[in-house]
C-alpha cells in the first residue's frame, strides 16, 4: 500500500537544477521552510496525461492558489534538469516551479518511487499532490494503486477545493490565431496583461478559416472565447476587458 505521509516533514534532499546555464543546488528547506506550498508529482515530463492535463491545469490555477494563501506551486518529476526546463518552456508553465528529482531521492523519501521498468521508464514517481506548510505535509491526494496511470484525485481542481473551498476557478480562455497576425499578438498581450491564462489554437494542420467560421461565425483572427462565450476579435476583447476590470 502506498504510504500517506500527512503530518510528517518532507524529505530533506538536494535537487540539482539548472538556472541561467549554471548548476544550482536547491535544498528542500529552500522550497518549503516558512512557506505554504502545493506540490504535484507525476511520472514523467512530456508524457500524455502530464502534458495534456496535469501540469496545464495547475499552471492555469496557480494564480488562484496564490491568491488564497499559497506561496508556490511546484511540479516534481523524476527527470533531469535539462528535460524539466525544456518541458516547462514547451508548456509555457510560467506560473509554477518545475523541480527535477533526477535521482528519485525525494520520491523515495516519500515512499512513492515506483518501478516502471516494464515501460522502459525505470524508477519514477507515483502520481500524487500535496499541500505543505513550513515543511510539514498537511494533505495528500495519492492516486489509487491501479494498473496503468490513474489520474483521479491529484488534479488541480481537487487541490483547490481543499485549499480554498469557496474559490472560483478562472474561466477557460481560448484564442484562435494565425501566424504573423499582429492583431493576434495584441490580443495575446492583453490577455497576459490581465493575468488570463489561455489556450492558443493556431490555424493550420487541418484547422482552417472555414473551421473558424463554423465555430466563431467569423473567419478572421483572432477570435477569443472566455468561459464558453464568444468575445470576438482584439477590439472586442479590449472592450470586454475594459468593462470587466474597471
Amino acid at each position: 500500500m502506498l504510504p500517506n505521509k500527512e503530518g510528517q516533514r518532507v524529505p530533506n534532499v538536494t535537487f540539482k537544477t539548472r538556472q541561467n546555464d549554471q548548476w544550482v543546488d536547491v535544498k528542500s528547506p529552500d522550497l518549503f521552510d516558512g512557506k505554504t506550498v502545493v506540490v504535484f508529482s507525476l511520472p514523467g515530463a512530456y508524457t500524455p496525461t502530464c502534458s495534456s492535463t496535469h501540469l496545464p491545469r495547475f499552471n492555469e490555477l496557480a494564480n488562484t492558489f496564490k491568491a488564497n494563501g499559497v506561496d508556490d506551486v511546484i511540479c516534481l518529476s523524476v527527470n533531469d534538469a535539462f528535460v524539466m526546463n525544456e518541458w516547462g518552456k514547451a508548456q509555457e508553465a510560467e506560473n509554477i516551479t518545475l523541480i527535477p528529482d533526477g535521482n528519485g531521492e525525494f520520491s523515495a523519501g516519500m515512499g512513492l518511487l515506483v518501478d516502471k521498468s516494464n515501460l522502459g521508464f525505470g524508477k519514477r514517481s507515483w502520481r500524487y499532490s500535496m499541500m505543505v506548510k513550513d515543511g510539514i505535509i498537511k494533505k495528500m491526494f495519492i492516486e489509487p494503486e491501479k494498473e496503468g496511470d490513474p489520474f483521479e484525485v491529484s488534479d488541480a481542481d481537487t487541490m483547490l477545493k481543499y485549499v480554498a473551498p469557496n474559490a472560483k476557478a478562472p474561466d477557460p480562455v481560448t484564442i484562435f490565431t494565425k501566424p504573423g497576425c499582429p492583431f493576434c499578438a495584441k490580443a495575446k498581450s492583453m490577455l497576459k496583461a490581465a493575468g488570463l491564462h489561455y489556450e492558443e489554437v493556431t490555424l493550420g494542420n487541418g484547422i482552417t478559416s472555414r473551421t473558424l467560421q463554423a465555430v466563431a461565425g467569423a473567419g478572421t483572427t483572432p477570435q477569443v472565447f472566455i468561459g464558453g462565450r464568444k468575445i470576438g476579435d482584439s477590439e472586442d476583447l479590449e472592450a470586454w476587458l475594459a468593462k470587466t476590470t474597471r
